[in-house]
């Protein structure tokens, strides 16, 4: 039997492998969703085989309960809230590990210098991202609205870490007591929310993914304690995709983790070392309509004001109806656009816009010269020209969109406001950029109602 368990387990590390190789595309995206949950439903199905397994019963309940909160939750959470249902699920990803953790040390089963030290890695790591992971889903659904920094907050995030660290090594050293247990998961837990509680901005997507990654490390260490090969494999998989995720994100916004986790964009009122001179002028539906309709390229970038109004389907039809006009058309989507990974190529996918329409920053920012109009939809950060040459800038040397260079620009904004980092954009003051103010869902929707009428 335990040969055809081992087996099984391998059969499901190369369907775990396949199927997140296949995610890297989004025309195969889908294929490697459905070769992981094979995966994952084979791993399930094959520990109920494990000779001496208890608590059948009570495994079934929590797997039903679990599975189908799951199944509810993914059928009618809506696309813009996707980045808060990551957060809950890596919240819970190392929340579980944690707690197997903490009942592993409960009843004396952990034994052995690497199985403690492993222990109490997972311990550390996944309470930090479970507490992060709340902290990080309350910004994301706006309960919490404004970053929380403490004094000398880089020495609290020290002085917490240090403690919580040789609070683990007097664990391996000499075992857990239930005294030193219980201070040790709640710094560990106060750890995540200190950390967390001062990111936004642009900076949250590269959290996100960094709380995930952290939550598969913490598997992977579980999974070496309890000598499950599919935890290891599963845990080992999700951490170093999210580790590379994490870093290739990171230096996207040419910002050093370290600099996001220890001088974040706190999304307040922020100013570099000049003020921005100008102003703003606006244009309606109507002469949007015109400008992209008698233009030859068009390229829009989509941000997560986008996502928050649900326009994906009306900017779609809107490119319809341009290209059918002749006019070449393409999207321009920044790697941390959005409050997730990938957030803007998903929403783009759901609306039916064709993949090879899709250009990243580095396929496409040479074109942005040769283009007639940039049409920018509730992004900002990510088409900040200051980030090229305000040195007191938070986000100088993030590679940016250069929609600045297009003939015509048209951004599509609520207000006059700065947008989530709180960093004034010099894109909207520029001599060649008009304002379309209002929802993006009605803005474009007006803009297309005008393009019909245009024949």
């Amino acid at each position: 039997m335990q040969t055809f368990i081992d087996l099984t387990y391998f059969v499901v590390a190369v369907l775990f492998i396949l199927g997140l190789k296949a995610m890297a595309s989004p025309a195969t995206a889908r294929r490697g969703i459905v070769w992981a949950g094979v995966g994952m439903v084979l791993a399930t199905l094959v520990t109920f085989l494990t000779p001496g397994l208890q608590n059948i019963a009570l495994m079934i309940v929590a797997i039903v309960l679990g599975g189908g909160a799951a199944w509810y939750l993914g059928r009618v959470v809506k696309m813009t809230d996707m980045p808060q249902m990551v957060a809950v699920y890596n919240g819970m990803g190392g929340g579980a590990a944690a707690a197997i953790a903490a009942v592993e040390f409960a009843r004396g089963e952990v034994h052995g210098a690497l199985p403690t030290t492993l222990a109490v890695l997972g311990a550390l790591i996944g309470s930090v991202a479970f507490s992060g992971s709340v902290v990080a889903f309350l910004k994301l659904q706006g309960i919490m609205k404004r970053a929380w920094r403490l004094p000398a907050q880089n020495m609290v995030n020290a002085g917490l870490a240090v403690l919580v660290v040789l609070l683990g090594l007097l664990m391996v050293a000499s075992g857990p007591t239930p005294a030193v247990l219980v201070v040790f998961f709640v710094l560990a837990l106060a750890l995540g929310v200190v950390l967390t509680s001062p990111i936004g901005g642009a900076d949250m997507p590269v959290v996100i993914s960094l709380l995930n990654a952290f939550t598969g490390l913490a598997v992977g260490f579980e999974g070496y304690v309890l000598g499950i090969p599919a935890l290891i494999i599963a845990g080992i998989v999700v951490g170093a995709s999210g580790t590379l995720l994490t870093q290739l994100m990171a230096r996207a916004m040419n910002r050093p983790i370290t600099n996001i986790i220890f001088t974040p964009l706190t999304g307040e009122a922020q100013t570099g070392s000049g003020g921005v001179v100008g102003t703003m002028r606006e244009l309606s539906a109507l002469d949007a309509a015109a400008t992209m309709r008698y233009a030859q390229r068009v390229v829009i970038v989509p941000g997560y004001g986008m996502a928050v109004a649900g326009a994906q389907h009306k900017v779609q039809e809107m490119a319809k109806l341009l290209e059918e006009a002749g006019v070449d058309v393409r999207f321009a989507i920044h790697p941390v656009a959005g409050r997730m990974p990938g957030h803007m190529n998903v929403l783009l996918a759901e609306a039916g816009v064709p993949y090879e329409k899709i250009f990243d920053l580095e396929e496409i920012n040479a074109d942005f010269p040769l283009t007639d109009v940039a049409l920018v939809i509730g992004a900002n950060d990510v088409v900040n020209p200051v980030a090229r040459h305000d040195k007191g800038s938070p986000i100088y040397g993030m590679p940016i969109l250069d929609a600045d260079r297009a003939a015509q620009v048209i951004v599509v904004k609520r207000g006059k406001g700065a947008g989530y980092s709180g960093i004034e954009n010099e894109l909207f003051y520029q001599e060649n950029t008009s304002m379309l103010y209002g929802s993006a869902q009605q803005a474009i929707a007006d803009v297309v109602t005008n393009l019909k009428t245009m024949g």
